[in-house]
């Protein structure tokens, strides 16, 4: 018997997913950004890497298309790793929509006592839906465990009454509702292997007679050190080029707009010699080219952070990876042994150009930080995107024409701004009277602005910004850009491509068409999306099907988490 079958990510229909928050109303928070993500042909929404997939003629090894998922999960990986260390078989399925039947075999040939879907990156409860919908067709024995991101968001912002209305409607058999959760994870495992009782474990709910009973809740907490993935357990050919990894859990940093170090605990990373014999391990699966880390402060402390860039480039890996960068706690000499131990590309999360709005969002960085640092990580050949929020409380004109003054001073490589999303479990949220703060999510108001005002100012800058490249959204993310120089595409070719995706996106905020591609732009897309592909490792291709393992990982791309609220729940279900 196989303990747990992990299953990493189910990758919603775009096409679907952009009727269905377009039905919150096209004037909607959620709806404007994600607008800035597509353009339309045929009557059907593209995103950039179905655009790509349609107009090149190309696709991956195995006619698999370009996507933003085309990589080995980490969260699989290390719960794989994890489950294996406390006795338990496991076993995985990568990518639901790619290999829908390999899990319809697994479900139907194998002996499982439960499936896991780890809910990492997902914005709304429609992919978990499809999911427990697809298991319960073809095993209605095994047992259905939810946990991750998405559950614990959900747990962490609204009353657990109307929580356990979302897991009635969700329907699976038990919920891991922390942060973490491999410890919970592990005990169910045990208790339906030995028969025990699920009320003493922890950080759940469990259906009983038609509802769901709440375990207590108490602080899990699995140290990095202790469970490090075991890339041994993990065929070679299931990874391809590219591995993500983290070498730290948390935010040592407190940044009013975000409740991740709140929900994360204390930060806490792993010395230079563990992340070196990490590093070792990946080197030894072979074929891998590019890393990418998710820590959120990668480059802190700044020591540490100098000691591993040297151990990297002492190794001569030659591995290409990107990560997070905080500006005020880097230098000349560390952005030089960046480029050195082989850096690619950096995410900035400037969110403003004006110091007092930096202040208002506790952030330690200052205009000058970004302005120094921006030109030297060009200066080396790394890669830059900044990302900025637009609305924030103490926003004005003012405050935004500072930021564009940045931008277009420093000319990042990218950038991508955002309407403000207002979150209770946020600390700003704390200053919500200060600031004259109502409503919530996407839709808000404050004294300087509000939400429709912010998106219009996002509008603004997507059309208006000369120096800097625009980074699309939803099936896009900094990783895409090193994703499609693996498959051959050059810097100088990407970026065209995206300023021909972004046209046709301009042409429809400004009127110039309904919204179809007009014809002028299509044929300028069309030549932007042609080259000449590169063989890679084919990540699908195992003889028709994935190797099997009684062990499993997956790993995620970075980036703030946006939930559904409960509201906009309510609203889809009225539906």
């Amino acid at each position: 018997m196989t303990d747990c079958l992990l299953i990493g990510f189910n990758e919603s229909d775009f096409e679907s997913y952009v009727e269905m928050v377009r039905s919150m109303g096209e004037d909607s928070g959620a709806f404007r950004d994600l607008n800035l993500a597509f353009v339309e042909y045929e009557g059907r929404p593209l995103h950039a890497l179905g655009a790509l997939s349609k107009f090149s003629g190309n696709k991956s090894v195995g006619d698999v298309p370009y996507h933003n998922t085309d990589f080995f999960w980490p969260t699989l990986a290390y719960l794989g790793t994890h489950l294996h260390r406390h006795g338990h078989s496991f076993d995985y399925v990568n990518l639901f929509q790619q290999e829908k039947e390999l899990l319809r075999a697994k479900l139907l040939s194998d002996d499982l006592l439960a499936v896991a879907i780890t809910t990492t990156l997902y914005v709304s409860i429609h992919p978990i839906l499809e999911l427990i919908q697809f298991i319960r067709e073809h095993n209605q024995t095994t047992k259905i465990i939810v946990g991750g991101p998405y559950i614990s968001s959900q747990c962490s912002t609204e009353e657990m009454s109307s929580v356990t209305q979302v897991f009635e409607y969700m329907d699976a058999d038990f919920y891991v509702i922390n942060a973490e959760g491999e410890t919970a994870l592990c005990q169910i495992l045990s208790c339906l292997k030995d028969g025990g009782d699920w009320r003493g474990i922890d950080n759940i709910a469990f259906k009983e007679n038609g509802t769901y009973v709440v375990t207590e809740g108490s602080i899990e907490d699995n140290p990095l050190e202790q469970n490090m993935v075991d890339y041994a357990l993990f065929p070679a050919a299931v990874h391809g080029e590219f591995v993500t990894l983290r070498t730290a859990k948390s935010c040592p940093f407190s940044c009013a707009f975000c409740g991740f170090p709140q929900r994360a605990g204390k930060y806490k990373y792993l010395s230079v010699d563990l992340v070196e014999q990490e590093l070792n391990a990946i080197r030894e699966i072979g074929g891998i080219t590019t890393l990418t880390f998710i820590d959120d402060t990668f480059n802190v402390p700044k020591a540490r952070f100098k000691d591993l860039l040297r151990m990297m480039i002492r190794n001569d890996y030659g591995f290409r990876w990107n990560s997070f960068y905080r500006s005020d706690h880097g230098d000349e000499e560390a952005i030089e042994l960046m480029a050195a131990a082989g850096c690619e590309g950096v995410f900035l999360g400037i969110e403003s150009g004006s110091d007092s709005m930096l202040e208002k969002m506790n952030k330690s960085a200052r205009r000058k930080d970004y302005l120094k640092a921006i030109p030297l990580l060009k200066q080396v050949g790394i890669s830059t995107h900044c990302n900025l929020i637009i609305g924030y409380p103490g926003e004005t004109e003012q405050t935004v024409k500072e930021t564009v003054e940045l931008i277009e001073t420093t000319a990042p490589d990218y950038y991508r701004a955002q309407c403000w999303y207002c979150d209770p479990v946020t600390p700003i949220w704390e200053s919500r009277h200060e600031y004259g703060i109502t409503g919530s999510s996407f839709n808000w108001s404050h004294r300087t602005m509000n939400s429709a005002t912010a998106s219009k100012i996002v509008d603004d800058l997507f059309c208006d910004i000369k120096n800097s490249t625009w980074l699309p959204q939803n099936g896009f993310e900094m990783w895409s850009l090193f994703y499609l120089e693996r498959k051959g595409m050059s810097r100088a070719q990407i970026k065209r491509f995206l300023t021909a995706f972004n046209q046709g996106i301009r042409d429809r905020l400004q009127g110039r068409s309904a919204g179809e591609l007009l014809p002028e732009r299509l044929t300028e897309l069309q030549a932007a999306c042609r080259f000449e592909p590169s063989p890679t490792h084919d990540l699908h291709s195992h003889s028709g099907e994935l190797p099997q393992a009684s062990t499993s990982a997956v790993h995620v791309g970075a980036g703030d988490i946006v939930p559904m609220t409960l509201e906009e729940f309510d609203l889809l279900d009225d539906d």
